[in-house]
């Protein structure tokens, strides 16, 4: 279980290829639970969320792929449902919203999460679990541009070999046919003595030529607002295209669909990077809060690793479970300062350390409003010489 300042996470890794996994899941005391499921092809799958009514009752389901040895998808006693997936290897993250300003429900919450029950499928049928195949992972760096350089062919030999294609979507047919050439088909084993010889060096000068230009994107509002309902989004939705798969695939981490949560991006009034040198104020009215049906959140980056800036006060974001307190006409001011400035509330601060270090300010709305979202713009923080100056 991973705790952050507004989201219970518990994750889970699951192997698909010898058995089926199968989740027992209690009834949540919160108003916001999803699941959120993904494999290599990058593509979102939300089985159940609050969002959809689910989580209201207990519930048994099941994962599998095309390659589950013996299981086919057929239904099963206690069952309730049944997903199949696009790969064999699936990251499965069930986001929970702790109410960690009521601390008796907190506390309930904590405890249901504990109760999740996970079995193969052979386990849930009172057998004993098959022993799972080990799995020759290829090689990789600490960056995608690492792969790019040096693996690019091994590595994608692996993912289309754990991978379900469809014949019928666009672009799956695609990227089939670009690495064909390249001797990258699925079923496949790659042989690095008959592999095709690529210019690895430029493999990765241009990847992070592409990562560069997605990043820029995320930090324009007017670019990235196009993306909002379209990234993180299910296989086969209508208007996903490359471009729409290709930015959570370089920028990451994966994230959730727009009905389930979006990601506005939050940039300066005079749209020079914010820096841990100088000081900063977000301010909104009651009227220009986020349009949330569950909750929101602004969250502290460091924005080159995108870790959480390590402060004395463990205080990294703003927002119901965070901590945050409006003002008298419901409004809120979010201060981003290395001192505290008189007056403000704690949970309205959000602590830095005085030095050249880039900052990035990540706006989480969850289960958004969206017809409200097609006209409410994200506030932007304003600079100042130092908080006591505010």
């Amino acid at each position: 279980m991973k705790i952050s300042d507004d989201t219970i996470y518990q994750a889970a890794m699951l192997d698909l290829r010898k058995d089926a996994v199968v989740f027992k899941f209690p009834a949540f005391d919160s108003k916001y639970v999803s699941l959120m499921t993904t494999s290599y092809d990058h593509y979102i799958e939300i089985p159940l969320s609050t969002v959809e009514g689910d989580f209201q009752e207990p519930k048994t389901v099941l994962f599998y792929t095309k390659r589950t040895e013996g299981y086919s998808g057929k239904k099963l006693e206690g069952i309730d449902e049944i997903f199949e997936m696009t790969g064999d290897f699936v990251s499965a993250t069930l986001r929970v919203m702790p109410h960690a300003n009521e601390p008796e429900r907190f506390k309930r919450i904590v405890d249901q999460i504990n109760s999740i029950k996970g079995m193969s499928l052979s386990e849930f049928l009172g057998k004993p679990a098959p022993e799972a195949d080990k799995v020759n992972f290829p090689p990789y760096g600490k960056t995608d541009a690492d792969i790019f350089e040096n693996n690019l062919l091994e590595v994608m030999q692996f993912v289309f070999n754990h991978t379900t294609f469809d014949p019928n979507n666009e672009l799956d047919r695609k990227v089939l046919e670009v690495y064909a050439p390249l001797g990258v088909v699925p079923g496949k084993q790659y042989d690095p003595e008959t592999a095709v010889k690529i210019d690895g060096k430029k493999f990765r000068e241009i990847s992070i030529k592409v990562r560069d230009e997605q990043i820029a994107i995320m930090n324009d509002p007017k670019r990235m607002a196009p993306y909002l309902t379209l990234i993180f989004q299910p296989k086969g939705t209508t208007g996903v295209g490359l471009d729409e798969m290709l930015f959570p695939s370089v920028v990451g981490p994966m994230g959730q669909p727009a009905k389930e949560a979006m990601y506005p991006a939050i940039v300066t009034e005079d749209g020079a990077p914010m820096n841990a040198q100088h000081d900063y104020v977000i301010r909104m009215t009651k009227d220009e809060l986020p349009p949330a049906n569950a909750f929101w959140s602004f969250t502290l980056y460091d924005a080159v690793n995108g870790f959480f800036i390590p402060n004395e006060h463990k205080k990294y974001s703003v927002g119901e479970n965070g901590g945050m307190k409006l003002n008298d006409e419901g409004g809120i001011d979010i201060y981003i300062a290395a001192e505290k400035p008189k007056g403000v509330p704690d949970e309205n601060w959000l602590p830095i350390e005085r030095k050249d270090m880039e900052l990035n300010i990540i706006l989480r709305i969850y289960a958004p409003d969206l017809e409200k979202m097609k006209t409410w713009k994200p506030p932007k923080a304003k600079m100042v010489k130092r908080a006591s100056d505010i």
